[in-house]
């Protein structure tokens, strides 16, 4: 895909007031693309083009369907894949967020921000928040990367009573031993001493993250 050369005149996704748009503090180059060509683009190219890119989401080959409509209209190449990657990375984007958290007045908010005409902020919101949420929802999930999770883990107490190290020589150790959803088993050994640190450590990330949370910034409003 080609480079942006266009100069950037959204810099930020801040907004007027203390919130920050659901795309991040700034606002992705392929998304500020989009939205300046969309400012003379036939509607219904854009119609076209939003089909195709919620078939992909969908898990479809939409080759065929952007081939066609390259071939059918005066977009250029370049254009279009702009256009198609901007949609594609607000629809991506949006659908991560529970609807709970990403109100839909708030999405429209936000796109309107980056001047997006009003009846195509309707047709992205259609999709987000529309009857094909939950088919978007299911086949991004398919879709996602996952890792093995923990579905057991024993663990106990061992002091070495012979040891070639004198240093380990009745020492307390937590002997671990942890089994992953894809079958595998792992068993460690760990010192008193540094579980005491792994525990510090996690206590003090709990701290930091309701910290975080009780900024206003980040308090979801109704």
């Amino acid at each position: 895909m080609a480079t942006v050369r266009t100069v950037n005149p959204y810099p930020s996704s801040s907004l007027n007031n203390d919130r920050t748009s659901f795309l991040g503090a700034r606002v992705p180059s392929e998304v500020q693309a989009m939205a300046i060509y969309l400012k003379d683009l036939d509607k219904d190219v854009f119609r076209r083009v939003l089909k195709a890119v919620i078939g992909a989401l969908e898990g479809k080959d939409s080759r065929e369907s952007l081939n066609i409509l390259l071939k059918n209209s005066s977009v250029p190449e370049e254009q279009l894949n702009f256009l198609i990657s901007g949609a594609y990375t607000i629809l991506k984007v949006a659908l991560r967020l529970p609807v709970s958290s990403l109100k839909q007045e708030v999405f429209k908010e936000d796109l309107k921000e980056l001047r997006i005409p009003e009846d195509l902020i309707d047709d992205f919101a259609n999709v987000v928040y529309g009857n094909r949420r939950p088919v978007l929802e299911d086949v991004a999930l398919k879709q996602g990367v996952r890792l093995p999770t923990v579905t057991d883990m024993r663990w106990r107490v061992d002091v070495a009573i012979s040891t070639s190290s004198l240093s380990r020589a009745l020492q307390p150790s937590i002997l671990m031993q942890l089994k992953l959803s894809d079958g595998a088993s792992h068993r460690f050994e760990v010192p008193v001493a540094k579980f005491q640190e792994l525990r510090y450590n996690v206590a003090l990330i709990l701290k930091e993250m309701n910290d975080v949370e009780k900024r206003s910034i980040l308090k979801i409003k109704d």
